[in-house]
């Protein structure tokens, strides 16, 4: 796991190029509790069921009580998707799966 004062870079699917520096152990526990309860396939879970499913796999420390785990979560879910790790359904409400 990363230094709690290691920074990493994320994208956003939302804004083509620009990169934003974040918190690298806060990023990686949240990443593998969000690949943990992503779907492979369609149909995926909306942004609720997602905030909600990935708490029960955070770790205390980082996240005490679940604070702060929904920008988390969503910060993720950008950065995956920017890379092509995530695929956005066109569902209303919107849905994500694993590529």
């Amino acid at each position: 796991m990363a230094n709690k004062n290691e920074k990493l870079e994320v994208e956003n699917i939302n804004v083509p190029g620009q990169v934003t520096r974040v918190n690298a152990a806060k990023y990686s526990a949240m990443k593998v509790a969000f690949l943990n309860i992503l779907p492979n396939q369609s149909p995926g879970l909306t942004q609720k069921e997602i905030q909600q499913q990935v708490k029960p796999h955070l770790p205390d420390d980082l996240f005490p009580q679940g604070q702060t785990s929904g920008w988390w979560a969503k910060t993720v879910q950008l950065d995956l998707e920017a890379k092509g790790s995530v695929v956005r359904e066109k569902t209303k409400p919107l849905r994500w799966h694993k590529v």
